[in-house]
């Protein structure tokens, strides 16, 4: 019966054979029609005549299923690599060192780019967090720390104020003003100390929080992975194929930090050889 069919035991006479018995309802499209028993087995039998045995109806149940589990399939998640079978391979790069930004008297340990796509901070083993202009090479400010190994570095939302910590424990932000010739360490605050180094520490959306932990950004699609080693090179990948399709040389000694720009279309890495390199 179709799932508009339905049955409801009753007494009365069958509309097949007149005989007052127990009746079985069936109702087929909400239309009630009454058949007792016996006319009920005669049309199981007439079912029977048709081929519809229980063999039959297992296996038109097993086709459904099987059907059902293909059309599933269709709307289910693939495979990356089975996605990137399709994709073309990326085109050769031309990523060559555009600036190189001397000033630091040790390691670089990291660094990170001011939203206008233009200025940077560092900070190195040498005590020191520089704000940079990428486009003219000039030292903007130069702030000095208490302690060396300065590991943590980061610019504000607005670029009005950077934040930096290392060995101290502390996590502080400094101000930054217009005149370059003030002293802007003196403006400096520690907002948060910590029971031991500070690694790594990041702004969110806000001038106003600082977090303890390396920038992390949800919003771009990107293909290209640059990753840094101690072999001095900067190695690009193909996340999607999972091929590497460039190296880039230049640094002296190992790379400690890369940082891509907020538009894209640059690339800045810290190395132990006391510089940092813009890549486009």
């Amino acid at each position: 019966m179709c799932d508009q069919t339905f049955i409801a035991v009753t007494f009365g006479a069958c509309d097949s054979c007149g005989k007052a018995s127990p009746l079985m309802n069936i109702y087929i499209k909400n239309e009630p029609i009454n058949y007792c028993s016996f006319c009920v087995e005669v049309m199981a039998w007439q079912g029977l005549q048709k081929g519809e045995t229980l063999a039959s109806l297992k296996q038109e149940s097993e086709n459904l299923r099987r059907k059902l589990e293909e059309e599933r399939g269709k709307l289910t998640d693939v495979e990356l690599h089975q996605v990137a079978e399709k994709v073309e391979t990326v085109a050769a790069l031309s990523i060559k060192t555009r600036r190189v930004l001397k000033g630091h008297g040790n390691k670089v340990l990291s660094m990170d780019w001011c939203k206008d796509k233009r200025r940077l901070v560092s900070s190195s083993q040498d005590g020191k967090v520089i704000v940079w202009d990428a486009f003219t090479l000039n030292k903007e400010h130069g702030i000095t720390l208490p302690c060396t190994w300065v590991m943590a570095c980061a610019y504000a939302p607005s670029g009005c104020a950077v934040a930096c910590g290392g060995l101290d424990n502390k996590c502080s932000v400094v101000p930054l003003s217009l005149d370059r010739n003030e002293n802007v360490t003196a403006k400096k605050k520690s907002v948060a100390m910590h029971t031991n180094y500070v690694s790594g520490c990041s702004f969110t959306n806000s001038d106003m929080q600082v977090r303890g932990s390396l920038k992390q950004n949800q919003n771009h699609l990107c293909r290209l992975l640059f990753a840094g080693y101690n072999d001095y090179t900067i190695n690009v990948w193909d996340v999607l194929k999972g091929t590497r399709v460039s190296v880039l040389f230049g640094h002296e000694n190992r790379v400690s930090r890369v940082r891509v720009s907020p538009d894209g279309t640059a690339l800045c890495s810290a190395s132990w050889d006391n510089t940092l390199r813009v890549w486009a």
